[in-house]
């Protein structure tokens, strides 16, 4: 889908040129969020354009649920936060993909939504290259670490 933000991100990382890129895995890509605002913040992009999660067949429906579970457990343990709050929206970018917003004990309104924040200043935190990067290949690599426990206990 040519005018879909999130196919265009989609076909920057399959041109290497999405810096945010995490991993890719068997139905998503996994990516840092733009702005650090919430620390670790990850979105989860469904490899199918499609609008609604009932859309997918089934077992590639359940295997989007397994691995947005697998890595909200892998941001856990990464950053250590008090709460992992899931969005699954789409109101403004129709396709699917999970947002993981870690939550931490002074998170302002921690007890609220996170788009209660006003978007300048959730858009405030830009990474520097060098610790994007830095953040990008700590998930990456705990990512591919969670798989590889999984794959040998099997």
């Amino acid at each position: 889908m040519d005018n879909c933000l999130l196919c265009q991100r989609i076909e920057a990382i399959k041109n290497g040129v999405n810096k945010n890129f995490i991993c890719e895995l068997e139905t998503s890509y996994v990516v840092l969020g733009d702005t650090q605002y919430y620390k670790g913040y990850t979105l989860l992009l469904s490899k199918c354009h499609c609008f609604e999660l009932h859309e997918l067949e089934q077992s590639v429906r359940l295997k989007f649920l397994e691995e947005m579970a697998m890595v909200g457990e892998v941001i856990f343990k990464l950053f250590q936060p008090a709460k992992l709050n899931y969005e699954l929206l789409g109101n403004r970018h129709p396709h699917l993909h999970w947002h993981i917003f870690p939550r931490y004990v002074d998170d302002a309104d921690k007890h609220n939504p996170i788009w209660i924040r006003s978007k300048a200043e959730r858009n405030h935190t830009f990474l520097s290259d060098a610790v994007l990067e830095k953040r990008v290949e700590a998930i990456r690599t705990a990512i591919l670490n969670h798989i590889s426990d999984i794959s040998f206990s099997s």
